[in-house]
């Protein structure tokens, strides 16, 4: 992907961020994806008092891709208020991702709008997915 498609991306998640309703935590996070076709959805994390009904940025923005339609998705981007380290993906996040693709570009990004990336595969190795529905299994 080129850089100007990086940095729109970086730009759309360091947005979302913004709409994050995180009043317990104080944590923001906000994606932006982009689909094989060029389409963008953004999303932030939303916390409730259940702690446990909480959703990550990551795993809003690929609902709202789903529920449109988009199934093939490029490319993710991850923004945060940490200054000194790049935000990664929980765990739930990254099996939620690689359900999508195991080439799926994860950039990692800090306010400063460096960023590393990573595959869904680099950063869910072995991870378990559709195709392990599909093995053989004894009757």
């Amino acid at each position: 992907m080129d850089q100007d498609k990086i940095n729109k991306l970086i730009l759309d998640s360091q947005e979302a961020k913004e709409k994050a309703y995180c009043p317990y935590s104080k944590f923001r996070v906000g994606c932006a994806l982009i689909t094989e076709d060029g389409s963008v959805f953004t999303g932030c994390n939303v916390e409730n008092a259940s702690y446990g009904l909480a959703i990550c940025a990551e795993r809003t923005a690929i609902v709202k891709a789903i529920s449109e339609g988009h199934h093939n998705i490029k490319a993710l981007v991850i923004s945060s208020d940490m200054k000194n380290q790049f935000i990664r993906p929980c765990g739930m996040c990254r099996q939620f991702i690689f359900e999508f693709g195991k080439h799926i570009s994860i950039y990692q990004t800090k306010p400063d709008k460096s960023y590393e990336m990573e595959t869904s595969s680099e950063l869910l190795p072995k991870g378990f997915g559709p195709s392990d529905l599909a093995a053989e299994t004894i009757s």
